[in-house]
């Protein structure tokens, strides 16, 4: 059984791979077929099409933080990791300063680990 420590570091990995727009470490960290889910809503995705979005995308990612996180393990071979992230960069070609819930759901594909399912909720600011 994997640790938590391990699904962190996978996790911070992704969020990197999204730093760097590395797109080919980016698909590879994405199952044949993946849920996601965020404001602009609901898609199925595969390795490629990441890829695509990861290169292609009109955003930056200049930095990210995770906080509260938690991860459980439902069966053997999957894990589920929730979150708070902050990220900073731009969206558009304009500034974005978020502080997101995020969820990934890991399946486990062979030796490595595999992104079925990313969600994120934009968090409203406070009053």
């Amino acid at each position: 059984m994997p640790s938590s420590d391990t699904i962190r570091k996978l996790e911070t990995d992704f969020w990197q791979s999204m730093k760097d727009k590395d797109a080919d470490k980016a698909m590879t960290m994405i199952a044949d077929e993946c849920l996601v889910t965020g404001p602009m809503g609901a898609m199925k995705i595969d390795p490629q099409k990441y890829r695509e979005m990861t290169a292609d995308g009109k955003w930056t990612l200049d930095r990210f933080e995770l906080s509260d996180v938690d991860v459980i393990f439902p069966a053997e071979d999957t894990a589920v990791i929730a979150y708070k992230v902050h990220q900073t960069g731009t969206m558009r070609d304009g500034p974005m300063d978020l502080t997101c819930a995020d969820s990934t759901t890991w399946v486990r594909d062979g030796d490595s680990w595999k992104c079925a399912l990313h969600t994120e909720t934009i968090l409203e600011k406070a009053a």
